[in-house]
This record gives structure tokens, sequence and C-alpha cells, in this order.
């Protein structure tokens, strides 16, 4: 079909179908990493299939959640490097919904572009598998549309959709949590995929050294920091739920730590966050520096350094930060749940 199919008339007002179809053949090898047991489809269908399994679980409660980069696309394009801004876009969706204890089975992504350029997609496409390959997903799906007039040629948006399982007698909320309990914290990888509206304009990236290397980064580029992909926590968090309560998580993306962290702490209760032993990253000091940006705002803005924040009991501190170095997180503690009306305290 595909060999019969060519519109030379769609192809003059832009959109080459047949670049649509190199695309999905160069992209296979990298969706074959993905597949997992229960994928019943192929790529290339109207809808991608896949069969539940339910072993272990009493009640299955399924959990959605969609998101995209932002506008980190634009350091993607500026860097000519398309090959990791598909992992910011499965951690995204992922990371949000293992917040409640949900383990991700599939994810299907969408990438809007200029112009089709099949090599290209074919990279995104690669790192999005990488991030279904992390977090234990299958990529089953996906579409890819070519908006000629609509989007320059070059640009392109990149955005997902995951859904995992939980059981529910296991689906982490914030009901047991108490004063006294503790604050863990899980490091990120940089500013993530969130802030970069600010970012583009303190460093004026369009404009700026993006490849030389730059002391406060360690002689790392501007460029290749920013671009680092957002960290991807599912299975050091289900690996952690196994063994420990968890009382609550929230995962730090746009609105930093005052917007996020409180999302997951009931009423009458507060974070109070120890500030000083937070480990911030070199990348957030150049941007406040640069930026000449408050502490407020950055707190406000970014992740400072922590993707995600998990709430234990007290007695339990010791276990879980062990079980997360155990799965390759370099976790410690940055507060605790205090009796308050203040959602969250920084000092």
């Amino acid at each position: 079909m595909h060999n019969q199919s060519k519109s030379d008339s769609y192809a003059a007002a832009g959109v080459d179908i047949t670049a649509g179809y190199k695309a999905v053949e160069l992209m296979k090898k990298h969706i074959a990493r993905t597949m997992t047991a229960g994928v019943c489809s192929d790529v290339g269908g109207f809808g991608g299939l896949f069969e539940l399994d339910l072993t272990g679980i009493t009640q299955p409660v399924l959990v959605s959640g969609t998101d995209g980069c932002g506008t980190k696309v634009k350091l993607a394009m500026l860097m000519d490097k398309h090959d990791t801004i598909g992992i910011d876009a499965v951690a995204m969706c992922v990371n949000d919904i293992i917040c409640c204890g949900a383990k991700p089975l599939f994810f299907l992504d969408y990438i809007a572009c200029g112009k089709n350029i099949p090599e290209k997609i074919a990279q995104i496409v690669s790192g999005v598998a990488e991030g279904c390959v992390q977090s234990g997903a299958a990529l089953i799906g996906g579409e890819t549309a070519e908006h000629p007039g609509l989007m320059p040629v070059d640009d392109y948006d990149v955005a997902g959709y995951c859904t995992g399982v939980v059981d529910k007698a296991k689906i982490i909320d914030n009901k047991a949590m108490e004063a006294g309990d503790v604050i863990i914290a899980l490091p990120s990888t940089g500013v993530h995929s969130n802030g970069f509206s600010l970012v583009r304009k303190v460093f004026d990236v369009e404009n700026a050294d993006l490849q030389s290397p730059v002391a406060e980064l360690g002689g790392k580029s501007l460029g290749e920091t920013l671009l680092t992909p957002t960290r991807i926590y599912v299975k050091p968090v289900l690996a952690l739920n196994e063994q420990v309560k968890i009382k609550g998580i929230s995962h730090i993306t746009g609105g930093g730590f005052y917007e996020n962290i409180p999302r997951s702490i009931p009423d009458g209760l507060g974070a109070k966050i120890d500030k000083a032993s937070v480990k911030v990253l070199p990348i957030f000091d150049l941007i406040a520096k640069t930026g000449n940006i408050s502490e407020r705002d950055m707190y406000n803005t970014f992740n400072m350094g922590v993707g995600m924040s998990i709430v234990v009991g007290k007695e339990d501190a010791d276990k879980a930060i062990e079980i997360l170095k155990a799965n390759g997180e370099d976790a410690y503690l940055i507060g605790e749940i205090v009796v308050s009306e203040e959602k969250i305290t920084i000092c």
C-alpha cells in the first residue's frame, strides 16, 4: 500500500505522506526495544492494543497522565540534537502517575512538525523509546503530524500520554500523613522540562554560545547542561512502595517547591524544608546570578536539584533512603511535616 500511496497535490501543499511512511520504518527498531508482554499490536495500526495482566492485583485502578516538554524543544532545535527530548516527554508523564503508585503500562507520543524529516522524527522517537525502557512502559502507538504554514519547517513539538495501573489498596495518598514525618529528596538531573521560557530569556539562548565549556558548570557547555534529560523515578519509587509506607509524593515540575510540594500535603499540615540541606545544582546558581532572580522566585519556578519529594514516617526514613540508594537514587532528607496553616516553609 505504501508504494502506491503518493499524492503530488498534497506534497505541493507541503505534506509529504511518503516521508511519514519512511519515518515509521526508521523508528520501528527503537519501538521494538519497548515491547512488553502486554503488547498485542504492531506499529502502524489505527489503535494500540494492550492486554492487561492483573495477576496479584485485587482492585485494578487505571491512572493516566499527559504532558509535553514545553519550550525545552527550542534547545533541542538550536543544538540540532533530537535524541533526548523524547525522554523528557515520557518522564513528564510517568513521573506524574508514579506519584499515586501506578506502574506505567504503555505510552503514546504525538509529534507536530513543520516538515516531516524522517531521520529527525526517528531521532525524537528514539528518545521516547529510551524513556519507555527506563520506565518499563511499552510504546504502542503515536502520531506524527506535518503542519506546513502553521509551523516553520524546522520546528516541532513533542507531547505524550501514558496509562498505568495500581491496586486500589496500594494507591499512594496523604491520608496517613502526620506531623513528624520526614521529607526525602530524589535529586534531579538539572532543569528537567520546566521553566524554560525563563531560562531562554535569562541566557538569550537564540544568540548564546551553547557549545563552549562553562567553568561554573564543571566544564560542560550551557547547551549540554540545559538539554540533559529529565530523570525518570518510576522503578525506584515502585521498589520503595513495596517495602515502605509512602505517605505522599510530589513531582517537582513547573511552580517548583512552592506549587508542587503542597499538592501532596493535607490541610492542617505543612512542609518545613531545610534550605541548607537542599543540594542545589550549579545550573540553578548560574540562572539566578545571570538573571538576577530572587531566591523565592527560583524555588517557585525550578526544582533546584530536587526532582521528586517523598514523605515517609520518621521511623522508616533510614530504610527508605537505603532502598532508594540501592535503586540508584542518591536520596537524602530535606525536611519534615509540621502542624501548620502554611503548606510550605523554606528556611
